[in-house]
């Protein structure tokens, strides 16, 4: 028997790349998912229907912006009143942009921090609850420049 089956993951940052891949692979494994994008809404309304005309009412997306902590604390409502529940959140959307020393600003920053630590931070905090009640699992993605630069 698939224990994955009726459980919801919600993937931010799922429309794209990494994200969308992540997606599609769970799908695959009978797990429903919430797709959460920021300003990818067509790509996310996509790969909604590409997952839904494989198995009816496996997939949604909710938009919502990283960077505005209210938008991050409604978020986990919105898919709770949505689902009716929270088996997995995987903080997978980023931010980043090469930018020379010279050239940042104040804005770059509380953006890179917002969306990088602040958000899956704080995700992590209203989607605990309930995590643990359904036993399920928070999973945190870093971008390998986190550990390895980029020159210059």
């Amino acid at each position: 028997m698939n224990n994955h089956i009726n459980k919801w993951v919600l993937i931010t940052g799922g429309a794209k790349r990494i994200g969308a891949k992540i997606a599609r692979t769970l799908h695959a494994e009978e797990m429903n998912l919430v797709i959460h994008f920021n300003t990818s809404s067509d790509a996310a309304n996509e790969l909604c229907s590409e997952l839904n005309s494989i198995r009816n009412d496996s997939a949604i997306a909710i938009g919502s912006n990283l960077t505005n902590q209210t938008e991050v604390e409604s978020l986990i409502t919105k898919v709770i009143e949505t689902t009716g529940q929270l088996d997995v959140l995987i903080n997978n959307a980023s931010t980043f942009y090469p930018t020379p020393i010279e050239d940042i600003t104040l804005d770059d920053w509380d953006n890179l921090m917002g969306t990088n630590l602040k958000a899956p931070l704080f995700l992590c905090k209203h989607a605990a609850p309930h995590i643990k009640e359904s036993k399920g699992c928070i999973i945190n993605m870093v971008d390998i420049h986190a550990s390895k630069p980029l020159k210059n």
